[in-house]
């Protein structure tokens, strides 16, 4: 059965990808659609925080992990569809505690007051059923679109600040910043 994203617990599942690259703000920003004045005030009310490097005081750059930028446009579809932010909050806390595959086969759907996870074909159809699902976000299909935008921005390594170029190979400020370094 569907089940509100609040009812389901879980540990926070490791991220390695988190603990080697980094997105900064504009790269997330430019992946989901999002403005940085949303991106800012997100982090800075603590709705979607950079799991990989917070900022500390002016000048210093967030870093957010692939997984962040997901769960930002998820965020994004979230509020365009109109659910309030205490459900989005509440889903958010939810997403972060599964592991990456059961977020990858996730659906959430809403009734714009409530968000329900649906891990099965079967879950989707009972809440539609029920009368109670308005809309969905197949998470895997976010992750795809994330994955294809990320792929063609810079990453930044954590462990050394390089920057990462993506699939861009005549990125030439990005090639000269490596050799910099």
């Amino acid at each position: 059965m569907a089940r509100a994203a609040a009812e389901v617990d879980g540990g926070p599942a490791p991220d390695t990808e988190a603990e080697q690259v980094g997105y900064r703000g504009p790269t997330a920003c430019a992946a989901t659609g999002i403005t940085y004045r949303q991106l800012d005030y997100w982090a800075r009310t603590g709705l979607v925080e950079p799991s990989v490097r917070p900022a500390y005081g002016s000048g210093t750059q967030r870093l957010y992990s692939f997984r962040d930028v997901v769960v930002l446009k998820i965020v994004k579809r979230l509020l365009d569809t109109g659910v309030s932010l205490q459900n989005i909050r509440t889903a958010v806390q939810h997403l972060r505690s599964v592991g990456p595959a059961e977020l990858a086969r996730m659906t959430l759907m809403s009734d714009g007051a409530t968000v329900y996870e649906c891990t099965s074909p079967d879950e989707v159809v009972e809440l539609l059923q029920g009368g109670q699902g308005v809309f969905g976000i197949a998470v895997g299909v976010v992750w795809r679109d994330v994955e294809s935008a990320l792929s063609t921005m810079h990453g930044e390594r954590v462990d050394t600040g390089e920057t990462l170029v993506g699939h861009n190979p005549a990125d030439e400020l990005a090639k000269r910043r490596n050799r910099a370094v």
